[in-house]
């Protein structure tokens, strides 16, 4: 590779990293890492083919730069902790915002499918829930107790269930991004149909709003997850399909922990929503008050932790980027 050609290549990234390189406080010690990480990659081949060249000079000068900031002697604290939840994750979530929005996408298109096939053929639910399920289900309506599909089995066996249940079907929707998002979007396209079909049910059989209350107590955070495990698969495989600058093993490991912090944000989520289906859902006689609350809340948090703060601190982000211009 010609001097110029890898120049040109690598250019734009070296530019933004000696911005950050700049203001280091702005950024987490991950992202320092991987920084450091990259550019001891890139001075190694320049030293390698380009030993006299000023490129070289200026790669050893960034590297030195950012060696002394990593290894200052700063001692890592419990603020290390706030810095992750409050920053890292965030910031995941808004540099990889169109990875979470073709989620949102597919996740919404397969929905619209499964509302439509059932609309289309009565039988559609007896293919995608099976006959059990549904039978169970219209008996329940006719008994007046649509939703008692919730009240089977103790509360905790019901709660570690379906806790170990979704879990795993977010284990396998991050994991399968590695193979490329394609893998992912089956993930979703078959719990988005699924979802579609079993509201839509209800709807046909006249107890939809009803039925809506019950399920949108749990199903706010866990409908969520699996658009944010599906979003965390994206951007795992959008690394080997888009490395833009990057070598494409380099772009893989860059998103591999990117999506890695989106997916550990992802099971507390999903570990609070099996506890409201085993333990709240099943209460149909709470106060309607109370069943709303529990709905405003989680959907107050999914909109402020993954909108509202990713926003704000990519903002803050770019912002001091700028005043160091």
């Amino acid at each position: 590779m010609r001097e110029s050609v890898f120049i040109k290549q690598n250019i734009v990234r070296w530019r933004d990293y000696q911005r950050r390189i700049d203001n280091p406080s702005a950024e987490s010690p991950d992202t320092l890492a991987q920084m450091y990480t990259e550019l001891t990659s890139d001075l190694a081949f320049s030293r390698t083919h380009f030993p006299d060249a000023t490129i070289t000079s200026r790669l050893n000068a960034m590297t030195l730069r950012l060696h002394n900031e990593i290894y200052s002697g700063h001692q890592e604290n419990w603020s290390r902790l706030w810095t992750f939840w409050s920053r890292e994750v965030p910031l995941a979530v808004y540099d990889n915002r169109r990875a979470m929005l073709a989620a949102l996408a597919v996740f919404v298109f397969f929905l619209c499918v499964g509302i439509v096939s059932l609309l289309n053929d009565a039988e559609f639910a007896r293919l995608i829930l099976g006959d059990d399920y549904v039978d169970m289900t219209i008996e329940n309506i006719k008994n007046g107790v649509p939703t008692d599909v919730y009240s089977q089995g103790a509360e905790a066996d019901s709660f570690f269930g379906i806790m170990l249940n979704n879990l795993q079907v977010d284990v396998i929707s991050i994991s399968l991004g590695i193979f490329t998002p394609f893998a992912t979007s089956l993930v979703i396209m078959y719990n988005a149909i699924m979802v579609g079909a079993f509201t839509f049910f209800f709807f046909q059989h006249g107890v939809f709003s009803e039925a809506l209350l019950a399920i949108m107590q749990h199903g706010t955070l866990e409908i969520s997850t699996i658009v944010l495990s599906g979003g965390a698969g994206f951007v795992m495989g959008s690394g080997w399909l888009f490395p833009g600058t990057y070598r494409r093993m380099q772009a893989f490991r860059r998103k591999a922990k990117e999506g890695l912090k989106i997916a550990l944000s992802v099971f507390p989520v999903t570990i609070v929503a099996a506890f409201i289906e085993g333990y709240l859902t099943r209460h149909t006689e709470y106060p309607l008050a109370f069943r709303l609350l529990v709905i405003a809340l989680s959907a107050a948090f999914i909109i402020y932790y993954y909108i509202v703060l990713p926003c704000w601190v990519g903002r803050k982000r770019r912002n001091s980027s700028a005043s160091h211009e």
